[in-house]
C-alpha cells in the first residue's frame, strides 16, 4: 500500500509563488500560447498538436478560457493582423502577457515536483498498491 504522509501534501502543494493551480484548459492556452501569437482556431490546433490529439478544445470552452483569462491579465488582445488577403481581418490574435507566463511557469513547476515524487516512488502504470 501506498502511504501519503502530510510532509509529502506540502511538498506537492507548495510553490514558490502565490500563483493558484490552472485549470486545464487555461494552462493548454497559455501552453499555446507560449511559442507564438494565435487566434481561436490556431490555439484550438496547437492544443491538439500538443497532446498529440488527447485533447480536442471546442469553440465554448476556448473562448470562455480566453474571456476569462483576458479579464484576469494573463492574455491580451494583440494587434498582429496578418495578411487580409490569406486571413479573415475579424480574426482575433492573443498573446501572453508577462503575468501568463508566470502562471504557466508555476504550473509547470507543480507539475515537476509531482512527475519528481511519482519517480522517487517509482510510480508507473499499473503500479499502485490497490492494483496488485
Amino acid at each position: 500500500m501506498t502511504t501519503i504522509s502530510a510532509a509529502d501534501i506540502v511538498l506537492v502543494m507548495s510553490t514558490t509563488s502565490s500563483t493558484p493551480p490552472l485549470t486545464p484548459a487555461v494552462f493548454h492556452i497559455l501552453l499555446a500560447l507560449s511559442s507564438g501569437e494565435r487566434h481561436g482556431y490556431g490555439i484550438m490546433k496547437q492544443v491538439e498538436a500538443d497532446t498529440q490529439g488527447k485533447v480536442k478544445m471546442g469553440p465554448g470552452t476556448l473562448y470562455g478560457s480566453l474571456k476569462r483569462m483576458l479579464d484576469a491579465g494573463l492574455v491580451r488582445e494583440s494587434d498582429k493582423r496578418v495578411d487580409p488577403e490569406m486571413d479573415d481581418e475579424r480574426r482575433i490574435y492573443y498573446q501572453i502577457t508577462g503575468p501568463g507566463e508566470q502562471a504557466l511557469v508555476a504550473e509547470l513547476d507543480r507539475y515537476q515536483r509531482i512527475v519528481t515524487l511519482a519517480q522517487q516512488r517509482k510510480l508507473y502504470p499499473k503500479t499502485f498498491a490497490y492494483d496488485r
